[in-house]
Protein backbone atom coordinates (compact mmCIF):
# COMPACT_ATOMS: atom_id res chain seq x y z
CA UNK A 1 0.00 0.00 0.00
CA UNK A 2 1.23 3.49 -0.89
CA UNK A 3 0.00 6.62 0.92
CA UNK A 4 -0.55 10.10 -0.53
CA UNK A 5 -1.64 13.23 1.31
CA UNK A 6 -2.69 16.20 -0.85
CA UNK A 7 -3.03 19.37 1.19
CA UNK A 8 -4.59 22.51 -0.31
CA UNK A 9 -3.38 25.16 2.12
CA UNK A 10 -6.28 27.37 3.26
CA UNK A 11 -8.61 25.70 0.76
CA UNK A 12 -11.66 25.67 3.06
CA UNK A 13 -13.88 28.77 3.17
CA UNK A 14 -17.32 30.16 3.94
CA UNK A 15 -20.37 30.35 1.63
CA UNK A 16 -20.04 33.38 -0.67
CA UNK A 17 -23.07 35.24 -2.01
CA UNK A 18 -21.52 35.82 -5.45
CA UNK A 19 -21.09 32.04 -5.79
CA UNK A 20 -24.73 31.34 -5.00
CA UNK A 21 -23.92 30.84 -1.32
CA UNK A 22 -21.41 28.13 -2.15
CA UNK A 23 -17.83 27.97 -0.94
CA UNK A 24 -14.99 28.11 -3.50
CA UNK A 25 -14.43 24.37 -2.96
CA UNK A 26 -18.13 23.65 -3.49
CA UNK A 27 -18.32 25.93 -6.54
CA UNK A 28 -15.11 24.83 -8.27
CA UNK A 29 -15.16 22.33 -11.12
CA UNK A 30 -13.46 19.34 -9.47
CA UNK A 31 -14.34 16.16 -11.41
CA UNK A 32 -11.50 14.13 -9.92
CA UNK A 33 -12.37 14.99 -6.33
CA UNK A 34 -16.01 14.15 -7.12
CA UNK A 35 -14.98 10.85 -8.69
CA UNK A 36 -12.94 9.94 -5.62
CA UNK A 37 -15.68 11.10 -3.24
CA UNK A 38 -18.07 8.49 -4.64
CA UNK A 39 -15.76 5.82 -3.22
CA UNK A 40 -14.39 7.71 -0.23
CA UNK A 41 -15.00 8.50 3.39
CA UNK A 42 -15.62 12.20 3.93
CA UNK A 43 -15.90 14.16 7.16
CA UNK A 44 -14.59 17.06 9.20
CA UNK A 45 -11.41 17.30 11.27
CA UNK A 46 -10.42 19.82 13.93
CA UNK A 47 -6.81 20.64 13.05
CA UNK A 48 -6.43 23.71 15.29
CA UNK A 49 -6.50 22.76 18.98
CA UNK A 50 -8.59 24.90 21.31
CA UNK A 51 -6.60 27.83 22.63
CA UNK A 52 -4.05 27.82 19.79
CA UNK A 53 -3.88 30.33 16.95
CA UNK A 54 -4.97 29.16 13.49
CA UNK A 55 -1.70 28.99 11.60
CA UNK A 56 -0.27 26.75 8.90
CA UNK A 57 2.37 25.78 11.44
CA UNK A 58 0.07 24.27 14.07
CA UNK A 59 -2.36 22.94 11.44
CA UNK A 60 0.22 21.14 9.30
CA UNK A 61 1.83 19.61 12.37
CA UNK A 62 -1.59 18.23 13.27
CA UNK A 63 -2.27 16.96 9.74
CA UNK A 64 1.09 15.18 9.77
CA UNK A 65 0.15 13.49 13.04
CA UNK A 66 1.99 15.63 15.60
CA UNK A 67 0.02 17.07 18.52
CA UNK A 68 0.69 20.85 18.26
CA UNK A 69 0.29 21.28 22.02
CA UNK A 70 3.18 18.86 22.50
CA UNK A 71 5.48 19.69 19.58
CA UNK A 72 4.88 23.33 18.62
CA UNK A 73 7.60 25.80 19.65
CA UNK A 74 6.87 28.58 17.13
CA UNK A 75 6.58 28.99 13.38
CA UNK A 76 9.90 30.54 12.49
CA UNK A 77 12.03 27.84 14.16
CA UNK A 78 10.48 25.28 11.81
CA UNK A 79 11.33 27.46 8.82
CA UNK A 80 14.83 27.94 10.19
CA UNK A 81 15.33 24.16 10.00
CA UNK A 82 14.46 24.27 6.31
CA UNK A 83 16.98 26.95 5.36
CA UNK A 84 19.77 25.46 7.46
CA UNK A 85 19.97 28.07 10.20
CA UNK A 86 22.24 26.81 13.02
CA UNK A 87 20.14 27.44 16.13
CA UNK A 88 21.39 27.21 19.70
CA UNK A 89 19.07 26.33 22.56
CA UNK A 90 19.08 29.96 23.73
CA UNK A 91 18.27 31.41 20.28
CA UNK A 92 14.90 32.77 19.25
CA UNK A 93 13.89 32.45 15.60
CA UNK A 94 11.52 35.07 14.22
CA UNK A 95 9.75 35.06 10.84
CA UNK A 96 10.85 38.11 8.91
CA UNK A 97 8.41 38.99 6.12
CA UNK A 98 9.26 41.64 3.55
CA UNK A 99 5.92 43.44 3.25
CA UNK A 100 4.33 46.42 1.56
CA UNK A 101 3.28 49.31 3.76
CA UNK A 102 1.72 52.56 2.58
CA UNK A 103 3.87 55.57 1.72
CA UNK A 104 1.83 58.35 3.25
CA UNK A 105 3.63 61.37 4.70
CA UNK A 106 3.00 60.22 8.26
CA UNK A 107 5.05 58.47 10.96
CA UNK A 108 5.80 54.80 10.35
CA UNK A 109 3.33 53.71 13.03
CA UNK A 110 0.53 55.48 11.15
CA UNK A 111 1.14 53.60 7.90
CA UNK A 112 -1.10 50.74 6.77
CA UNK A 113 -0.03 47.26 5.76
CA UNK A 114 -1.12 46.70 2.16
CA UNK A 115 0.40 43.35 1.18
CA UNK A 116 1.94 40.69 3.41
CA UNK A 117 3.88 39.19 0.47
CA UNK A 118 5.02 42.28 -1.49
CA UNK A 119 3.24 40.96 -4.55
CA UNK A 120 4.78 37.50 -4.00
CA UNK A 121 8.22 39.00 -4.55
CA UNK A 122 10.81 36.71 -6.12
CA UNK A 123 13.53 35.25 -3.93
CA UNK A 124 16.12 36.94 -6.16
CA UNK A 125 14.68 40.42 -5.54
CA UNK A 126 14.19 39.68 -1.85
CA UNK A 127 17.85 38.69 -1.54
CA UNK A 128 18.96 42.09 -2.82
CA UNK A 129 16.73 43.89 -0.33
CA UNK A 130 17.68 41.65 2.59
CA UNK A 131 21.35 42.32 1.86
CA UNK A 132 20.64 46.05 2.15
CA UNK A 133 18.96 45.46 5.51
CA UNK A 134 21.80 43.25 6.75
CA UNK A 135 24.40 45.89 5.89
CA UNK A 136 22.66 48.37 8.19
CA UNK A 137 20.94 46.33 10.90
CA UNK A 138 22.70 43.01 11.41
CA UNK A 139 24.91 42.66 14.48
CA UNK A 140 26.03 39.99 16.95
CA UNK A 141 22.56 39.82 18.49
CA UNK A 142 20.33 39.94 15.39
CA UNK A 143 21.14 37.92 12.28
CA UNK A 144 19.13 37.78 9.04
CA UNK A 145 18.77 34.66 6.89
CA UNK A 146 17.36 34.47 3.37
CA UNK A 147 14.36 32.19 2.91
CA UNK A 148 11.95 32.00 -0.03
CA UNK A 149 10.04 34.84 -1.70
CA UNK A 150 8.85 37.20 1.06
CA UNK A 151 9.48 34.70 3.89
CA UNK A 152 12.77 35.09 5.76
CA UNK A 153 14.25 34.48 9.20
CA UNK A 154 15.81 36.56 11.95
CA UNK A 155 17.76 34.93 14.77
CA UNK A 156 17.73 36.82 18.05
CA UNK A 157 20.69 35.57 20.07
CA UNK A 158 19.76 35.02 23.70
CA UNK A 159 16.33 36.49 23.09
CA UNK A 160 12.90 35.69 24.42
CA UNK A 161 9.62 34.55 22.91
CA UNK A 162 7.49 37.67 22.49
CA UNK A 163 3.94 38.19 21.23
CA UNK A 164 3.99 39.29 17.57
CA UNK A 165 1.16 39.80 15.09
CA UNK A 166 1.08 37.98 11.71
CA UNK A 167 0.95 40.59 8.91
CA UNK A 168 -1.77 38.73 7.00
CA UNK A 169 -4.05 39.25 10.01
CA UNK A 170 -4.01 43.05 9.70
CA UNK A 171 -4.17 43.76 5.98
CA UNK A 172 -5.47 47.28 5.38
CA UNK A 173 -5.08 48.25 9.04
CA UNK A 174 -2.91 50.96 10.60
CA UNK A 175 0.13 49.19 12.02
CA UNK A 176 0.86 51.19 15.16
CA UNK A 177 -1.04 49.09 17.69
CA UNK A 178 0.37 45.88 16.19
CA UNK A 179 4.07 46.81 16.31
CA UNK A 180 6.23 44.76 18.70
CA UNK A 181 6.45 45.90 22.30
CA UNK A 182 10.10 44.87 22.23
CA UNK A 183 11.86 48.17 21.48
CA UNK A 184 14.72 46.80 19.36
CA UNK A 185 12.40 44.80 17.09
CA UNK A 186 10.13 47.81 16.60
CA UNK A 187 13.13 50.03 15.90
CA UNK A 188 14.50 47.62 13.25
CA UNK A 189 11.14 47.48 11.48
CA UNK A 190 10.97 51.27 11.31
CA UNK A 191 14.58 51.56 10.12
CA UNK A 192 13.95 48.90 7.49
CA UNK A 193 11.35 51.18 5.91
CA UNK A 194 13.94 53.96 5.64
CA UNK A 195 16.38 51.51 4.04
CA UNK A 196 13.97 49.86 1.62
CA UNK A 197 11.31 52.32 0.52
CA UNK A 198 13.55 54.23 -1.90
CA UNK A 199 15.94 51.39 -2.66
CA UNK A 200 16.67 51.33 -6.44
CA UNK A 201 15.03 47.91 -6.76
CA UNK A 202 11.82 49.21 -5.19
CA UNK A 203 11.89 52.31 -7.38
CA UNK A 204 11.98 49.98 -10.39
CA UNK A 205 9.21 47.80 -8.95
CA UNK A 206 6.99 50.85 -8.55
CA UNK A 207 7.66 51.90 -12.17
CA UNK A 208 6.49 48.43 -13.27
CA UNK A 209 3.31 48.72 -11.22
CA UNK A 210 4.51 46.20 -8.63
CA UNK A 211 4.10 46.60 -4.89
CA UNK A 212 7.18 47.93 -3.18
CA UNK A 213 8.79 45.52 -0.72
CA UNK A 214 9.46 48.34 1.69
CA UNK A 215 9.42 47.05 5.26
CA UNK A 216 10.35 44.11 7.42
CA UNK A 217 7.64 42.58 9.58
CA UNK A 218 8.53 40.30 12.48
CA UNK A 219 6.24 37.51 13.76
CA UNK A 220 6.12 33.80 14.62
CA UNK A 221 8.84 33.82 17.31
CA UNK A 222 9.86 30.55 18.90
CA UNK A 223 12.57 28.30 20.27
CA UNK A 224 14.52 25.46 18.68
CA UNK A 225 12.06 22.68 17.71
CA UNK A 226 12.32 18.98 18.47
CA UNK A 227 10.12 16.57 16.49
CA UNK A 228 10.02 12.79 16.60
CA UNK A 229 11.05 10.90 13.48
CA UNK A 230 8.03 10.34 11.20
CA UNK A 231 9.34 6.93 10.16
CA UNK A 232 9.81 5.79 13.75
CA UNK A 233 6.41 7.20 14.73
CA UNK A 234 4.37 5.69 11.88
CA UNK A 235 6.70 3.02 10.40
CA UNK A 236 6.48 4.61 6.95
CA UNK A 237 9.29 6.17 4.92
CA UNK A 238 8.02 9.67 4.13
CA UNK A 239 8.76 12.52 1.73
CA UNK A 240 7.60 16.14 1.58
CA UNK A 241 6.89 18.09 -1.61
CA UNK A 242 6.41 21.78 -0.88
CA UNK A 243 7.74 25.16 -1.97
CA UNK A 244 7.26 26.63 1.49
CA UNK A 245 10.05 26.72 4.08
CA UNK A 246 7.63 25.99 6.92
CA UNK A 247 6.65 22.61 5.46
CA UNK A 248 10.20 21.81 4.46
CA UNK A 249 11.29 22.65 7.99
CA UNK A 250 8.67 20.35 9.49
CA UNK A 251 10.00 17.62 7.19
CA UNK A 252 13.58 18.23 8.33
CA UNK A 253 12.50 18.04 11.97
CA UNK A 254 10.55 14.84 11.30
CA UNK A 255 13.50 13.31 9.41
CA UNK A 256 11.50 13.10 6.19
CA UNK A 257 13.05 13.68 2.76
CA UNK A 258 12.36 17.00 1.05
CA UNK A 259 11.88 16.54 -2.69
CA UNK A 260 12.71 19.62 -4.75
CA UNK A 261 10.52 20.26 -7.79
CA UNK A 262 11.72 22.72 -10.40
CA UNK A 263 9.24 25.55 -10.81
CA UNK A 264 7.42 24.84 -7.54
CA UNK A 265 7.31 28.30 -6.00
CA UNK A 266 4.25 28.53 -3.75
CA UNK A 267 2.32 30.77 -6.16
CA UNK A 268 -0.82 30.31 -8.24
CA UNK A 269 1.42 29.38 -11.19
CA UNK A 270 3.42 26.73 -9.35
CA UNK A 271 4.47 23.54 -11.13
CA UNK A 272 1.45 21.37 -10.27
CA UNK A 273 2.32 18.62 -12.75
CA UNK A 274 5.89 18.49 -11.46
CA UNK A 275 4.66 17.94 -7.92
CA UNK A 276 2.38 15.10 -9.04
CA UNK A 277 5.12 13.42 -11.07
CA UNK A 278 7.64 13.75 -8.24
CA UNK A 279 5.18 12.15 -5.82
CA UNK A 280 4.52 9.18 -8.07
CA UNK A 281 8.23 8.68 -8.73
CA UNK A 282 8.98 8.77 -5.01
CA UNK A 283 6.36 6.08 -4.36
CA UNK A 284 6.90 3.81 -7.34
CA UNK A 285 10.65 4.14 -7.99
CA UNK A 286 12.41 5.56 -4.96
CA UNK A 287 11.10 3.36 -2.17
CA UNK A 288 8.95 5.85 -0.26
CA UNK A 289 5.74 4.70 1.42
CA UNK A 290 4.18 8.14 2.05
CA UNK A 291 4.26 11.47 0.24
CA UNK A 292 2.88 14.77 1.54
CA UNK A 293 2.06 17.17 -1.32
CA UNK A 294 1.55 20.71 -0.05
CA UNK A 295 0.04 23.40 -2.31
CA UNK A 296 0.22 26.96 -1.01
CA UNK A 297 -1.84 28.69 -3.72
CA UNK A 298 -5.37 28.52 -2.20
CA UNK A 299 -4.09 30.15 0.98
CA UNK A 300 -2.30 32.94 -0.88
CA UNK A 301 -5.41 33.65 -2.94
CA UNK A 302 -7.48 33.72 0.24
CA UNK A 303 -5.12 36.30 1.72
CA UNK A 304 -5.43 38.33 -1.47
CA UNK A 305 -9.22 38.17 -1.23
CA UNK A 306 -9.56 36.82 -4.78
CA UNK A 307 -12.52 34.46 -5.18
CA UNK A 308 -11.71 33.74 -8.81
CA UNK A 309 -8.07 32.90 -8.17
CA UNK A 310 -8.87 30.73 -5.17
CA UNK A 311 -11.26 28.73 -7.33
CA UNK A 312 -8.53 28.49 -9.99
CA UNK A 313 -6.07 27.15 -7.41
CA UNK A 314 -8.53 24.48 -6.26
CA UNK A 315 -9.29 23.46 -9.84
CA UNK A 316 -5.55 23.22 -10.57
CA UNK A 317 -5.09 20.85 -7.62
CA UNK A 318 -7.92 18.72 -8.99
CA UNK A 319 -7.00 18.65 -12.68
CA UNK A 320 -3.21 19.02 -12.57
CA UNK A 321 -2.28 17.05 -9.45
CA UNK A 322 -5.03 14.63 -8.47
CA UNK A 323 -5.88 13.54 -12.00
CA UNK A 324 -2.24 12.88 -12.82
CA UNK A 325 -1.61 10.92 -9.62
CA UNK A 326 -4.75 8.81 -9.96
CA UNK A 327 -4.01 7.90 -13.57
CA UNK A 328 -0.38 7.00 -12.89
CA UNK A 329 -1.10 5.04 -9.71
CA UNK A 330 -3.93 3.12 -11.39
CA UNK A 331 -1.67 2.28 -14.33
CA UNK A 332 1.02 1.00 -11.95
CA UNK A 333 -1.25 -1.58 -10.35
CA UNK A 334 -0.12 -0.51 -6.85
CA UNK A 335 -2.71 -0.27 -4.09
CA UNK A 336 -2.86 3.23 -2.66
CA UNK A 337 -4.73 5.59 -0.39
CA UNK A 338 -5.20 9.34 -0.83
CA UNK A 339 -6.12 11.81 1.89
CA UNK A 340 -7.24 15.24 0.61
CA UNK A 341 -7.82 18.20 2.93
CA UNK A 342 -6.90 21.78 3.81
CA UNK A 343 -4.87 22.57 6.90
CA UNK A 344 -7.24 25.38 7.96
CA UNK A 345 -9.78 27.70 6.30
CA UNK A 346 -8.61 31.03 4.83
CA UNK A 347 -11.95 32.75 4.18
CA UNK A 348 -12.16 35.33 1.40
CA UNK A 349 -14.27 37.49 3.70
CA UNK A 350 -11.58 37.92 6.35
CA UNK A 351 -8.44 37.29 4.24
CA UNK A 352 -6.83 35.43 7.14
CA UNK A 353 -6.87 32.01 8.80
CA UNK A 354 -9.68 30.69 10.98
CA UNK A 355 -9.96 27.80 13.45
CA UNK A 356 -13.05 26.05 12.05
CA UNK A 357 -12.85 22.32 11.28
CA UNK A 358 -11.83 21.38 7.74
CA UNK A 359 -13.31 18.85 5.31
CA UNK A 360 -11.32 15.72 4.56
CA UNK A 361 -11.68 12.95 1.98
CA UNK A 362 -10.04 9.54 2.39
CA UNK A 363 -9.89 7.28 -0.68
CA UNK A 364 -8.68 3.68 -0.76
CA UNK A 365 -8.12 2.09 -4.19
CA UNK A 366 -8.94 -1.38 -2.81
CA UNK A 367 -12.42 -0.46 -1.59
CA UNK A 368 -15.64 -0.18 -3.53
CA UNK A 369 -18.24 2.50 -2.95
CA UNK A 370 -21.20 4.23 -4.55
CA UNK A 371 -21.73 7.35 -2.47
CA UNK A 372 -23.75 10.25 -3.86
CA UNK A 373 -21.82 12.95 -2.00
CA UNK A 374 -19.16 15.36 -3.25
CA UNK A 375 -16.09 16.67 -1.47
CA UNK A 376 -16.82 20.06 0.09
CA UNK A 377 -17.42 21.65 3.47
CA UNK A 378 -21.21 21.31 3.44
CA UNK A 379 -21.38 17.63 2.53
CA UNK A 380 -18.41 16.66 4.70
CA UNK A 381 -20.15 18.25 7.69
CA UNK A 382 -23.42 16.49 6.80
CA UNK A 383 -21.65 13.10 6.84
CA UNK A 384 -21.60 13.19 10.64
CA UNK A 385 -17.96 12.09 10.78
CA UNK A 386 -15.89 14.36 12.99
CA UNK A 387 -12.31 13.83 14.11
CA UNK A 388 -10.97 15.73 17.10
CA UNK A 389 -8.13 16.05 17.82
CA UNK A 390 -7.14 16.45 14.20
CA UNK A 391 -3.68 14.94 14.67
CA UNK A 392 -5.37 11.54 14.87
CA UNK A 393 -6.69 11.77 11.29
CA UNK A 394 -3.47 10.56 9.68
CA UNK A 395 -3.87 7.22 11.41
CA UNK A 396 -6.97 6.64 9.29
CA UNK A 397 -4.71 7.03 6.25
CA UNK A 398 -1.72 5.01 7.44
CA UNK A 399 -3.14 2.25 9.59
CA UNK A 400 -4.93 -0.83 8.25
Amino acid sequence: MKYILVLGDGMADEPIASLGDKTPLEYADTPNMDRLAAKSEIGMAKTIPEGMKPGSDTANLAVLGYNPKEYYTGRSPLEALSIGVPMEDTDIAIRCNIVTVSEENVPYADQQILDHSSGEISTEDAAVLLDAVKAKLQDENYQFWLGTSYRHCTIWKGGQVVELTPPHDILGKTIGEYLPEEEKLREMMEKSYDILNNHPLNVERAKKGLNKANSLWFWGAGTKPILDSFEKKFHKKGAMISAVDLLKGIAVGAEMTNIKVEGADGTLDTNYEGKADAAVKALLEDGFDFVYIHVEAPDEMGHQGSVEKKIQAIESIDKRILSRIINKMNASGEDYRILVLPDHPTPIRTRTHSSEPVPYMLYDSTREGSNTWHYNEKEAAASGRYIEPGYQLIRSLLED
